[in-house]
């Protein structure tokens, strides 16, 4: 479970708790009564719903605008009377659909960065001094280890994917501890005479431990955040609170509770006839999928569920009632459905942040809430889908066939017989004289097939604002003389790609820097247990020469380790061979071998490996020979000489 760095109801002034026996006077801070009905719980109550009910009227302004995203994403389009006859008709007939050009653009633009930001590190260190190069390098290499364990990468999806969709992707960073049973290897020894032991075999016990404690991810919908709206989306540390709600359940906030010494009052949830919150309502059309119009379904009473508002505030303690102090301090505080506190405390963070980073790639620099690039194509996408549905429905019209029928000569029933090879009769009047001027055909022009030529221009302009083009999609034009050059393609590409960079150096300075800074300083306050990571990749020539072990070893790292100095090494928002010429930089190294000049000014193989590297080559040092430790063949009667003059130590006495 994650550790804590973490209108209008009635707030608490009407919670009936007499029947619950419970007593958690022993739980709450600093001394001070947080039992339900207590009159300091219903002014904090109080408190986190008035600036709740602020954030939420400025961030529900932008639902609607959000909703018709969701709609674009999810491909969604109702339905009505008219097409639903149509399909029931013959279900083979195309209806209106939401051509999904937007969805294309924004899953090219996520492929990018994923391959930008889910490079191994994830996140890079440096020691600020000599000293705390070594450090650095395994606190490196544990964060790594964390956001594997984590699957942190799925996380930071998400937040990229909001970003594009909404305007923003808000995560918020935790020290997550998973508790359970460990399956472990005893001795098993029974007493003889004499009072000694003998060995008598081995056997297995389940012992209580920690499985995992390391550094973790938890997203924030947007449609639950809820910020101070009096400060710009990128400056959410500038705010005087920070906050979000959570659809949970009683049992799962019973199980935090007992291995959570900031949790308390939990028990007096079942006092509670409704547990949810009037700001855990889900706004968005995310559940709507396609034509079959699936409505969004309310949870079912199989669980108890509970909505909790987190809630980090900067405050004066003495202003709240919640000590003496003077001066500001961050708390954090928990509501669940509006009305009992289940958790309040100081932050106590040692980077004395709001553990929230928010990926805002296109802000302004002063708005709240800034405008989503799917926002601003959603005009064209609109205009998108109808230049395509109105051809749909012509060309459905189109090839029905549209008579005039004499019904005195012909046997209507014979003409609407839909089936081929049919048989039409004409009536006893007609008999003798022909089919002539029984039946005729109406003209039917085609109205609309300039339509698919407008869809591409439409496409075309969508491509230019999101600065994604077929190349990147994966796609290229074809076509005769104008067939696309080679000088064409690496211009446009570079033209794309740098403007999809410059998104990406954006959330780096936004979001990747402040997690990467607060999974350091989480890691460094809040790590008990030793681990063993990996030698290789970066920093891989230091480790080894300080520990003296071989490249495909592992190495010890103590939380004692990690109390380094450190700076946090954003990336630049570029991916290997983004921007990258590879002939022209082979031919620059084949330059350089020739002339001995040159030669003596530049180190060839960092030259070779960067070249690897932007090529495509993911695992260039495992051919170093410098990182590699040579086996030697040795007697074993000098090996026990050099063991007794204390000049070799076994591999496993190495620390």
């Amino acid at each position: 479970m994650p550790k804590v760095i973490q209108g209008n109801r009635t707030s608490g002034n009407s919670v009936d708790i007499s029947s619950i026996d419970a007593d958690y006077s022993e739980s709450y801070p600093e001394g001070i009564d947080l039992k339900p009905g207590s009159e300091i719980h219903n002014k904090l109550v109080d408190e986190i719903l008035h600036r709740a009910s602020d954030s939420h009227d400025i961030m529900s302004q932008r639902y609607d605008s959000w909703n018709k995203i969701d709609e674009v994403l999810t491909a969604y389009i109702p339905v009505d009377e008219a097409e639903k006859a149509v399909k029931e008709g013959d279900p083979r007939k195309p209806t209106s659909i939401l051509f999904p050009y937007s969805y294309a653009m924004m899953e090219t633009t996520l492929t990018y960065l994923m391959n930008a930001f889910l490079q191994y590190p994830m996140f890079r260190y440096e020691g600020q001094s000599p000293e705390d190069t070594v450090g650095a390098a395994l606190l490196e290499r544990v964060i790594q280890f964390h956001t594997e364990k984590s699957k942190v990468g799925l996380n930071l999806h998400t937040m990229f994917r909001d970003n594009i969709a909404y305007g923003l992707g808000v995560v918020h960073p935790t020290w997550d501890i998973k508790y359970g049973t460990q399956t472990q290897k005893v001795t098993d020894y029974d007493y003889v005479a004499g009072g000694q032991t003998i060995e008598t075999g081995q056997s297995r016990r389940s012992v209580d431990a920690v499985l995992f404690e390391g550094n973790a991810l938890q997203n924030v919908d947007v449609y639950s955040y809820l910020p101070d709206p009096n400060v710009p989306v990128q400056e959410a540390q500038n705010g005087e609170f920070v906050g979000w709600v959570v659809r949970d359940n009683y049992m799962n906030l019973l199980v935090d509770e007992n291995n959570n010494e900031t949790m308390f009052n939990v028990r007096y949830l079942r006092a509670l006839n409704d547990a949810t919150s009037q700001y855990a309502e889900d706004n968005s059309n995310r559940e709507l999928k396609t034509t079959n119009n699936v409505a969004k379904e309310t949870a079912s009473g199989t669980t108890n569920r509970v909505d909790v508002i987190h809630m980090y505030v900067h405050l004066i303690p003495a202003e709240w009632g919640l000590g003496d102090k003077e001066v500001p301090e961050r708390w954090y505080f928990q509501l669940a459905g509006d009305d009992i506190i289940i958790a309040a405390g100081p932050a106590n963070f040692d980077h004395n942040l709001f553990p929230v980073a928010v990926a805002a790639s296109e802000f302004d620099g002063y708005s709240a809430l800034p405008v989503s690039r799917m926002e601003i194509i959603y005009g064209l996408q609109s205009t998108l889908d109808w230049l395509f549905n109105s051809h749909i429905t012509n060309v459905r019209k189109a090839i029905n066939d549209m008579l005039v029928v004499d019904p005195y000569l012909i046997n209507i029933n014979d003409l609407k017989d839909p089936q081929p090879g049919k048989l039409i009769r004409m009536r006893r009047p007609a008999w003798g004289r022909g089919v002539t001027n029984a039946v005729q055909q109406l003209n039917v022009n085609d109205i609309t097939r300039g339509n698919m030529a407008d869809s591409t221009y439409m496409t075309s302009w969508m491509e230019k604002i999101m600065g994604v083009d077929g190349a990147s999609m994966g796609s290229l034009r074809s076509g005769g003389p104008d067939r696309l050059t080679a000088a064409e393609f690496q211009g446009t590409q570079a033209g794309g790609v740098s403007r999809m960079e410059r998104m990406a150096r954006v959330i780096g300075l936004q979001a990747m820097q402040d997690i990467g800074y607060m999974f350091a300083s989480h890691t460094k306050q809040l790590m008990t247990e030793d681990v063993y990571v990996k030698t290789t990749g970066r920093w891989q020539e230091t480790l080894l020469t300080k520990f003296g072990v071989d490249a495909e070893s592992r190495v010890k790292a103590t939380p004692f380790d990690l109390l380094v100095d450190y700076d946090v090494m954003p990336r630049d928002g570029s991916v290997p061979g983004g921007n990258f010429n590879a002939q022209t930089w082979s031919g620059m190294f084949e330059t350089i071998s020739k002339s001995p000049e040159l030669m003596a000014q530049f180190d060839m193989v960092r030259l070779f490996k960067y070249i690897a590297i932007q090529s495509g080559a993911k695992n260039v040092d495992d051919f170093d020979r410098r990182l590699s430790i040579q086996p030697e063949m040795v007697p074993d009667s000098t090996i026990q000489q050099k063991v007794a003059e204390g000049s070799i130590v076994p591999a496993n006495q190495v620390v």
